[in-house]
């Protein structure tokens, strides 16, 4: 398998040094009906896919009723994940409201079978012109290299994007994520 990516030549208005550039973007994938997934995973498992399509929405049920509880759920075999949100950060007990709230978030966390997955995946890149003709077609030979927002502080909320992150208790029922300095 492989992650397919088009680098399209346009003209690039904005930044350094404008001109013509080879953009590039993921190759639009066709979504997965969900049915299809329940019946693969009952070819994998020998369980039917209407038993395992009812195991999943009630997993499903647990998740959200957790998350909106404060706490990082597993997902077995792909990560976890957790809610969270981006805030302004203020020096005064009184000037602390909602309103400094910015945006609502979903963070997840990928295990490490999965990053070693993406790692090992290889990539295509198909290079079109501005007409969209091939150009040439390229496979990867980077070093995989997997870009990890996870921190080794379980305590430390940030989340990875956030500028000037604070600690805001971690697992331990807070869903605040983090804050932006401003």
């Amino acid at each position: 398998m492989a992650i397919k990516v088009i680098a399209q030549r346009r003209e690039v208005k904005l930044g350094k040094n404008p001109g013509k550039k080879f953009v590039m973007r993921p190759d639009l994938y066709i979504p997965i009906q969900e049915k299809k997934v329940f019946a693969e995973a009952s070819t994998h498992s020998g369980i039917s896919a209407g038993v395992i399509k009812a195991a999943w929405d009630a997993a499903g049920e647990v998740i959200r009723t957790w998350a909106t509880e404060g706490h990082s759920i597993p997902l077995p075999g792909l990560g976890t994940m957790r809610f969270g949100v981006r805030s302004k950060a203020v020096a005064d007990l009184e000037d602390v409201k909602t309103s400094l709230i910015s945006v609502r978030r979903i963070i997840f966390t990928p295990n490490v079978d999965l990053k070693d997955e993406l790692k090992n995946t290889s990539i295509q890149i198909t290079c079109l012109d501005e007409d969209g003709n091939v150009l040439k077609r390229v496979t990867s030979d980077d070093s995989g290299d997997v870009e990890d927002d996870s921190n080794d502080n379980p305590n430390d909320n940030t989340g990875g994007e956030n500028q000037g992150g604070t600690n805001t208790g971690g697992d331990s029922g807070s869903i605040v994520d983090g804050t932006d300095e401003g």
